[in-house]
C-alpha cells in the first residue's frame, strides 16, 4: 500500500468529500462525476493506492444505488485488487449483491457468505432482506 504524494491527496479528498455530500443527497450522477474525477488524479497503477480503494468502492455503490449493477461489478471489481480491498465486508456486500441483480445467484452468495463472515449482521443492517436471505441458500 502507498500513501499518496501529499499534492494528489487534496484534491482527491477535495472531490471524494463533494461526491459524499452528493451522494447523500441522492445526487448519484453528480456524486459519480466527482469520484470519476478524484479518480482520473490518481497516479498510474491505481491499484497501488489506497484512495483508489475508497475511489472505486464510492463509485462502485454509487452504480449499485443507480441500479447500473454491470457497471457498479467492475469497479468493486477493481477496488478488491486494491490496498485493503479483498477483505473489505463492505465492497464483498455490494459486490455480491451486483451479482445477484445480475442473475448470477452463486457468484453472489460466495460473495455475499464472505462479506457475513468479515462484516458479521452488521453489514446487511441496512440492506434488503433478500441479500441476506441468500446467506441462507
Amino acid at each position: 500500500m502507498t500513501a499518496l504524494p501529499s499534492i494528489l491527496h487534496e484534491p482527491i479528498q477535495a472531490l471524494l468529500d463533494e461526491g459524499d455530500a452528493l451522494f447523500d443527497q441522492g445526487t448519484f450522477d453528480a456524486a459519480l462525476d466527482r469520484y470519476l474525477q478524484a479518480f482520473e488524479l490518481l497516479p498510474p497503477q491505481v491499484e497501488r493506492w489506497e484512495a483508489a480503494t475508497w475511489l472505486l468502492t464510492a463509485i462502485g455503490d454509487t452504480y449499485f444505488q443507480m441500479g447500473e449493477w454491470q457497471n457498479g461489478r467492475q469497479a468493486l471489481e477493481q477496488a478488491r485488487q486494491c490496498p485493503q480491498g479483498a477483505e473489505n465486508p463492505f465492497i464483498l456486500l455490494r459486490l455480491g449483491q451486483c451479482e445477484l441483480e445480475l442473475g448470477r445467484p452463486d457468484a453472489a452468495r460466495e460473495l455475499l457468505k464472505q462479506a457475513f463472515l468479515l462484516g458479521g449482521d452488521e453489514v446487511f443492517e441496512d440492506e434488503e432482506d433478500k441479500y441476506r436471505a441468500e446467506l441462507s441458500r
